[in-house]
């Protein structure tokens, strides 16, 4: 009957929208940090569909102290148990230093000694000339993602027990890898052959 199915749907979408209070985890208990880049697809790569992660994406996808307070909130409260971290070849975060970045703000007449990095805690400022080292540029994509799997593995806030991997997006490939682990590398090259000795 009708109703019958028409209950149904009002019950499914109440399900849904009280997942929180009522302490239902994401179907995977999964947290994904991934760059912001619009050319990382996300849920395709990690074949995730809507309610199956906490999926957090910033610029290089960064363990930054927002990502630390969001993995927090999903490992400790929200039944969370796997931590994923998504880098991707061609990253932005790649093609300048932060030098560089400090030197465009300040031509623009923007001085990021000055600057609140954080507008709702006014008196959390970075210390003169940490510009640089907060906007976390860097050359390595592979390095990088095995440097953010270490943050999160090591920091008190996220439980021992949380699993922590990495993976790289190739954008020429549009496919994943794990870090240092560039195939083409291992097969059939002279330095394949030379390091089986």
């Amino acid at each position: 009957m009708l109703h019958n199915q028409i209950d149904l749907e009002f019950a499914e979408r109440e399900a849904w929208a009280l997942r929180r209070q009522r302490g239902i985890p994401n179907n995977r208990r999964l947290w994904v940090l991934a760059c912001m880049d619009e050319r990382l697809p996300v849920e395709d790569a990690l074949g995730l569909r809507l309610g199956d992660a906490h999926v957090f994406r910033n610029a290089g996808g960064l363990v930054t102290d927002d990502a630390i307070r969001s993995a927090m909130l999903t490992t400790q409260f929200f039944g969370t148990k796997e931590i994923i971290i998504v880098n991707h070849t061609e990253c932005g975060m790649m093609s300048a230093t932060g030098e560089y970045l400090e030197e465009i703000l300040r031509s623009k007449g923007i001085d990021p000694d000055k600057v609140e990095i954080d507008p709702a805690i006014p008196r959390l400022k970075l210390p003169k000339g940490g510009f640089p080292k907060w906007i976390r540029t860097f050359s390595d994509v592979d390095e990088t993602c095995l440097r953010q799997v270490d943050l999160l593995r090591n920091s008190p806030l996220i439980p021992k027990d949380v699993l922590v991997h990495g993976y790289v997006w190739e954008v020429e490939s549009m496919k994943l890898r794990r870090p240092d682990t560039r195939l083409g590398e291992r097969v059939n090259t002279a330095k394949a052959m030379a390091a089986r000795g």
